[in-house]
């Protein structure tokens, strides 16, 4: 959710909103090979919001209108499409060669896009670019990670990480500390009185719950890699089993019992509406929170404690960034419209409003950083060589089947009690080296 004082820009500024009045299908079939120029002699260039709605589309109208200033050549043409149906929209565009020049993409479409080829690599023009050396070093690791072949097919310039959010007020009133995974589970135990309806904490059972559980897994654990030399995952490593059932563990005594199916906006209802000390998810969710726990005085997120061993690892985490497609005929006004969104101002005006991590890291010494205790603790974590970071296979294309569909249903029998955690992620281990041995033979091909 962004700031309404901030929802039309700066104060003194021109805050035009082109949005394009044409419907997704009709911008597929009118906007092959990308942009076009104009009859005024200026660049069209064609550009797709993926994450639409009213919390994004005016910051983009005030990103837009401030390169338009800047840049009065080039026109922004942009599309908005609902998150939900941007793989395939993105799939038939490429299939019918409509892709538009320029896009905001995840770290997970970057991968499945790129795969594809349908991206250009912008390693080289990164190289060149002003922004060579002011984006931060962890990020763009894991950008170049979510590919195959290890090249830059997104500029990031927006980063999350999953945090443990808190009630801070509860925490206060019963003397609690989250510093390590003892205070964690000693909190979720003292925060529950079933009486009062109250929980100390809430597990996402439902869909989407299989990355908020390696999250929590390979942060316990200390679990530095999702793969072994030899090509086989880690998720099935001894240590991780350990940390899964004492996490499982909580599930209907320290937890609602109603866990096992619920979803994001359910376990959000849950601990926005006063009965959870705790949850887990990302930074996504500040907005919600604040606004119903009443701010940082009532509720904070903190990123997991550091395992065991002292090392602090963070799973992977959805990386937004701008990608330029392979068939468009403006690539350098794209890519300079791409450039601009990683800018020190438009990645603060962005990620000040979503309560995001800006990757821009002159963005990340502004002041509002460090005036937002739960994004001054992401950024420093991120921005913390010791870090150790999991990335997850987005490049593998069952990545999303595993992580979902294939294993959902599964979780919910191990909170259940009718599978062991170890049979779990046995069988999970077996889907991803199934994956990743097709994936090595493709290659080899």
């Amino acid at each position: 959710m962004f700031r309404r004082d901030l929802q039309l820009g700066r104060p003194g500024r021109r805050t035009v909103l082109r949005v394009s009045a044409l419907a997704v299908g009709a911008a597929l079939a009118l906007g092959a090979c990308g942009g076009s120029g104009s009859d005024s002699g200026k660049t069209t260039v064609t550009f797709w919001n993926t994450n639409a709605g009213p919390s994004f589309t005016p910051l983009w109208q005030h990103i837009i209108a401030e390169f338009e200033k800047d840049n009065p050549n080039i026109d922004i043409e942009i599309t908005d499409i609902p998150h939900a149906q941007v793989q395939q929209k993105i799939d038939t565009a490429i299939a019918s060669d409509a892709t538009p020049d320029v896009a905001q993409l995840n770290t997970s479409l970057v991968a499945s896009t790129a795969g594809q080829k349908a991206l250009e690599p912008l390693d080289d023009r990164l190289s060149g670019s002003p922004l060579n050396g002011k984006l931060a070093p962890n990020f763009l690791t894991l950008v170049k990670g979510a590919t195959a072949d290890g090249k830059l097919y997104s500029l990031p310039y927006s980063g999350n990480v999953g945090v443990v959010w808190y009630r801070t007020d509860w925490f206060k009133e019963a003397d609690l500390k989250l510093e390590t995974w003892d205070d964690f589970y000693t909190a979720a135990e003292r925060l529950t009185d079933p009486g009062k309806d109250r929980f100390g904490f809430t597990i996402r059972g439902g869909a989407g719950s299989i990355a908020q559980a390696l999250e929590m897994v390979y942060g316990q654990s200390g679990v530095t890699e999702f793969w072994t030399p030899d090509g086989r995952t880690t998720v099935n490593d001894p240590r991780n089993v350990a940390a899964l059932t004492r996490l499982v563990g909580l599930f209907g005594k320290y937890t609602p019992k109603a866990d096992v199916s619920n979803d994001y906006a359910k376990m959000v209802a849950q601990f926005d509406g006063g009965t959870i000390g705790m949850m887990q998810h990302n930074l996504g969710s500040y907005g919600d929170h604040t606004e119903a726990l009443g701010g940082p005085d009532k509720v904070v997120g903190t990123t997991v404690p550091a395992s065991p061993s002292g090392t602090r690892v963070i799973v992977s985490n959805p990386v937004t960034g701008m990608v330029v497609f392979r068939s468009s005929e403006h690539k350098d006004a794209a890519w300079k419209f791409a450039e601009f969104v990683a800018s020190k101002e438009s990645c603060s005006h962005w990620n000040e409003n979503v309560g995001q991590i800006p990757v821009n890291t002159d963005s990340a010494a502004e002041p509002w950083v460090e005036e937002n205790p739960t994004l001054a603790n992401a950024t420093e974590t991120m921005a913390d060589p010791a870090t150790k970071i999991v990335q997850l296979p987005y490049y593998l294309p069952e990545f999303a089947a595993i992580s979902k569909t294939d294993t959902e249903p599964l979780f919910q029998k191990v909170l259940l009690g009718d599978m062991t955690p170890k049979a779990f992620l046995d069988e999970m281990a077996g889907m991803f080296n199934e994956a990743q041995a097709g994936f090595e033979e493709r290659q080899g091909d």
